[in-house]
């Protein structure tokens, strides 16, 4: 079922990712949810997309996630450090 706001998210994503990378993952798990409305693995599916939203703008770093710094095309980004 799609996501209204941050707060629906399963417990586990809100309690570990910070709250522009749980943006990133419902609007990401949305869209999907649309996408893939005719397969049985769907919900399966749209966390694999959203997670995968999620790793292209945020990297883990120990146990938090940060945002990756920007980059040039075709580079990968950087941890942005404190």
């Amino acid at each position: 079922m799609p996501y209204s706001t941050n707060s629906e998210l399963p417990a586990p994503v809100r309690h570990h990712l910070p709250q522009g990378a749980q943006t990133i993952y419902r609007e990401a798990f949305n869209g999907a949810w649309h996408q893939y409305a005719e397969s049985g693995r769907r919900e399966e599916i749209c966390h694999r997309v959203a997670w995968a939203a999620v790793k292209k703008r945020y990297r883990k770093d120990g146990e938090m996630w940060v945002p990756l710094t920007p980059s040039a095309p075709g580079r990968p980004g950087r941890v942005r450090r404190g």
